[in-house]
């Protein structure tokens, strides 16, 4: 089978996106990171959907972003927001994330001989963050195809983005047909120990919204 990269965090994207990894028939390298992010019950998530949805492997990667901070995600002296979408670039925007998580990826899929990652990022019900846009990613990819061995011999990688410009509601009614057991996957910035969310924070109202949008029975796990 081909080999793939997919970067998968325990969430409702990411699960979605190793999904149709595999029904294009990729044997999936699944990659997961401790990055200090304060909802750490998306790692154990990303183990449950791993076995679940039969990924060659799953690795955890830890890089400790907590060391910088600067954003809610990371540092427990900022508070997540809970008063819905605003305008701007939200503080749960974790600098650099994406491209560190990217750079990863493009290593390990060097090493493995794999021309292809999968990531879930999307642009149509997200947060507002920079490094989730169509240009961005083409832009990565186009950097990845520069910068390593298997680019310049002719063995490019291609950066695949299956769920950039679909809605929550499309994403849910896709993952649903390929037989996901969502209630496997955590989403919410302050989830507790347990992976149960809170319910009011940006992650956990758009993926809310995105059941209800779905007409799919939100099998979330609440804290309340």
């Amino acid at each position: 089978m081909k080999k793939a990269v997919v970067l998968l965090s325990g969430g409702l994207d990411s699960a979605t996106c190793l999904a149709l990894a595999r029904q294009e028939g990729f044997a999936a390298h699944c990659l997961s990171f401790d990055y200090g992010q304060r909802h750490r019950a998306e790692l154990a998530a990303a183990q449950r959907v791993a076995a679940a949805l039969g990924a060659a492997e799953q690795r955890v990667i830890d890089f400790g972003l907590a060391q910088f901070g600067g954003s809610a995600l990371t540092d427990t002296n900022l508070a997540i927001p809970t008063d819905g979408a605003q305008t701007g670039i939200p503080i749960t925007y974790v600098p650099a994330r994406n491209t560190i998580m990217l750079s990863l990826a493009l290593a390990w899929a060097e090493v493995l001989g794999s021309r292809d990652i999968f990531v879930g990022v999307n642009a149509v019900d997200y947060s507002g963050y920079p490094d989730c846009r169509p240009e961005y990613i083409a832009a990565f990819e186009t950097m990845a195809n520069l910068a390593t061995k298997a680019g310049v011999e002719g063995r490019g990688v291609r950066i695949h983005a299956p769920l950039i410009a679909l809605s929550k509601a499309d994403i849910i009614t896709q993952g649903v047909q390929l037989g996901i057991d969502y209630s496997l996957t955590v989403s919410c910035y302050q989830a507790d120990n347990a992976g149960r969310a809170c319910g009011v924070c940006d992650s956990c109202r758009l993926r809310a919204a995105g059941f209800a949008a779905a007409g799919i029975s939100d099998p979330t796990h609440y804290q309340c």
